[in-house]
């Protein structure tokens, strides 16, 4: 608490000077004490997430507001952080001391003003504007880019014949430029991106079935939906496929067109805000997924990410509010708000309380579909509640095509719930069961192999199948951890010191790595630094008490046959 304290103070000293200096030179003694004060109360509550109290501080002073450029930048991503984004476009349009407003957030904001409003000249100058705050290699350089890009297809109704080489992000604008303009090959742009290896491109699948419902081609629209992973992650893909199998096409249609402008640049800033989001640059996502939900209200599940931002930066009341948004109809909306309230409850309070949450709005949900089957069962095993876990995973595999990967996956985490309980006949089945399903699995094949480590049955067959995991999978700390443990257990002390130190290396935290490489030094005749690393098992939060107990045995007898770790 005081080093955070203290931060702060070294803050405002920091921006006090630096606005001292600007105010003698330039603005001579226009600021009162009162200016001052609002402008550095502003600044901690920007800094400390307080998007509200910030937006009160920074519009308090018009004598700031036209005459000092930093504080004038705050108050519009304050605006924007708080999905006031017409009062910032505004609040830049009537600046007095246009000069204040020559930054990039500023001049891209009434850039989307323009196209809104279909005003190109403008568009052009915002655009000059906006280039001039870009460099090669940066997220606004690819924004600028991209605009243009839009630009000039919204404006002259053809295919931008700019070059830009942005990769994947390319192949998306081709497909929603095409779907603009209504090209006949506006299904090929899709597929290519449908059919890609070398990304993630399932979201695209709703655009691509949003085209064809336009189209009134519910034959292709159909088929799409059984090639959906009914177990996927993906919240937008659950829904599409819902809609779908539910023949709720209009749906699918009301949340996004291709033909409106809006709706388009809206999909760019989310891309945009996923970018920044996996750069841990959370303020800057929600900047963008605030403009992305100004341009296009009715795609309210884009702010999913919005609400994982601010988890994410632990500010749990504003990502509370977010999920407000989510008191959906549609139980995979519900859902998702109910999960992601749960993972706050366990921040604020704990794993036991977040469980009877979760119990409870489970009940309210009719039907529940496979995938939230799967995230409770899921959610039991976490909360080691096995027996639960294996009723509901059973149930599912009941519905799920057998000798598919889904199959192969249940298997497996059923397997695990079984291990846990120390039914191990049951568990061994499974894995064997889903081996045969997916026989290189790596994972798959290391539980199943430490397992038999674990239980001293099967060690070498168990050491060639974690020799088998690790080729697939060579960079895995615990696959890594289990090809130590098992040199270790055939007394192949010098090969196992190798693989537990690059464990160590990944995973210098987990206990178990620790208590195992404790063992093998002291093996080696290294008994100071296996004694180093049994005691900083003892200082790890997550390390069980058995374990402890276990290690503080080795620490007064050292290692013998009757205490070494399992």
């Amino acid at each position: 608490m005081i080093a955070k304290n203290f931060k702060i103070i070294l803050t405002i000293f920091f921006i006090f000077f630096t606005f001292e200096a600007k105010s003698k030179n330039i603005y001579s003694n226009d600021f009162n004490s009162k200016d001052l004060s609002n402008y550095f109360s502003g600044v901690i509550s920007h800094n400390n997430q307080k998007n509200e109290q910030a937006l009160k501080y920074f519009k308090s002073s018009k004598q700031l507001l036209n005459k000092h450029e930093e504080y004038f930048k705050r108050l519009i991503f304050s605006l924007v952080l708080n999905q006031n984004v017409d009062r910032a476009i505004q609040e830049i349009k009537f600046l007095r001391n246009k000069n204040q407003s020559k930054f990039f957030e500023a001049q891209l904001l009434l850039l989307i003003d323009s196209i809104n409003k279909k005003n190109f000249d403008k568009t052009k100058i915002y655009l000059n504007n906006i280039a001039k705050y870009t460099e090669e290699g940066t997220f606004e350089k690819v924004i600028y880019e991209t605009l243009r890009d839009y630009s000039f297809t919204f404006e002259e109704k053809k295919m931008s014949n700019f070059k830009s080489n942005f990769g994947n992000l390319t192949a998306i604008n081709n497909a929603f430029q095409s779907c603009y303009l209504n090209n006949p090959n506006t299904l090929e742009y899709f597929d290519i991106l449908k059919n890609s290896e070398a990304a993630d491109y399932s979201r695209y699948l709703f655009f691509y079935t949003n085209y064809l419902t336009h189209k009134k081609r519910f034959d292709l629209v159909k088929e799409i939906s059984l090639e959906i992973d009914e177990l996927s992650s993906n919240l937008i893909i659950l829904q599409t496929k819902s809609w779908i199998d539910k023949s709720r096409f209009n749906e699918i249609k009301e949340i996004f067109s291709c033909k409106n402008e809006n709706d388009l640049l809206a999909e760019f800033f989310y891309l945009v805000s996923n970018l920044y989001s996996s750069q841990d640059e959370y303020e800057e996502s929600n900047f963008y997924l605030n403009i992305s939900y100004f341009l296009n209200k009715k795609f309210k599940i884009n702010l999913s990410l919005m609400a994982d931002n601010y988890y994410l930066n632990e500010n749990y009341d504003q990502s509370l509010k977010v999920l407000e948004f989510f008191n959906s109809k549609d139980d995979l909306y519900y859902w998702f708000k109910i999960k992601q309230e749960a993972k706050i409850i366990t921040e604020k309070e704990n794993k036991d309380e977040a469980l009877k949450y979760i119990e409870k709005n489970f009940k309210n949900i009719n039907n529940p579909s496979i995938k939230t089957l799967f995230d409770l069962a899921t959610i039991y095993k976490n909360s080691k509640k096995y027996e639960k876990a294996i009723e509901l995973y059973t149930t599912i595999m009941s519905v799920v095509e057998k000798d598919s990967l889904n199959y192969a996956d249940l298997l497996y985490r059923r397997g695990g719930s079984f291990e846990r309980l120390g039914e191990y006949e049951k568990s061994d089945k499974d894995l064997l069961e889903a081996l045969k399903i997916i026989p290189n699995n790596s994972y798959v094949l290391n539980y199943l192999a430490y397992s038999w480590l674990e239980r001293g049955q099967n060690i070498n067959k168990a050491i060639l199948m974690l020799e088998k995991a690790y080729k697939e999978n060579e960079n895995d700390p615990y696959i890594i951890d289990s090809v130590g443990w098992g040199y270790f257990l055939v007394g192949k002390y010098n090969d196992a010191e190798k693989y537990m130190r690059r464990a160590l290396e990944l995973m210098p935290n987990d206990p178990i790595v620790n208590d195992h490489y404790g063992d093998i030094l002291w093996k080696l005749n290294r008994k100071i630094q296996a004694q180093y690393f049994w005691n900083s098992v003892l200082k790890m939060e997550d390390a069980e008490k058995e374990m402890k107990e276990k290690v503080k045995v080795k620490l007064i007898k050292g290692l013998s046959k009757n205490n070494e770790s399992l």
